[in-house]
């Protein structure tokens, strides 16, 4: 069985307002992810597997993708520190259908206030290549 990875933050990757180095770390979420987005690895874990890097650094690189809650901190349940879990628009899962019912259900809980709306930028034409692009954040 293939997994299915959601196209809304595969596609436009290129276009999120983050560093490189936040868009590989990205890969890396979505790589040691579960299904359905819970992400199994402690940060000191994440430190040490993402080349050798200071628990520090992975808050840094962590930061910009909670503000454009592709990550989520959700409560930790019985233990020390964050927990992380990818928004259910942005995570892998097992199958086609099993994908479009927890869209469904995410798209519900948006609705409803329950989960937060990713904040990822709109754009009408793929960004320069040199400069700065001039991204907007897309408004639900």
């Amino acid at each position: 069985m293939a997994e299915v990875m959601s196209p809304l933050v595969s596609e436009r990757i290129w276009a999120l307002p983050v560093s490189g180095s936040a868009v590989k770390f990205l890969q890396y979420l979505v790589f040691r992810s579960e299904f359905g987005g819970h992400i199994p690895v402690r940060q000191k874990d994440m430190a040490r597997e993402f080349g050798g890097k200071s628990p520090q650094a992975i808050s840094a690189l962590m930061a910009p993708l909670c503000d454009l809650k592709v990550v989520l901190r959700p409560p930790s349940e019985g233990r020390d520190g964050n927990s992380y879990r990818l928004h259910p628009l942005a995570a892998k899962y097992e199958s086609h259908e099993v994908m479009e019912a927890s869209f469904r259900k995410a798209l519900r809980d948006i609705k409803a206030g329950d989960l937060p709306n990713l904040k990822l930028p709109s754009y009408a034409a793929t960004p320069p290549s040199e400069g700065t692009p001039k991204l907007r954040i897309a408004v639900a």
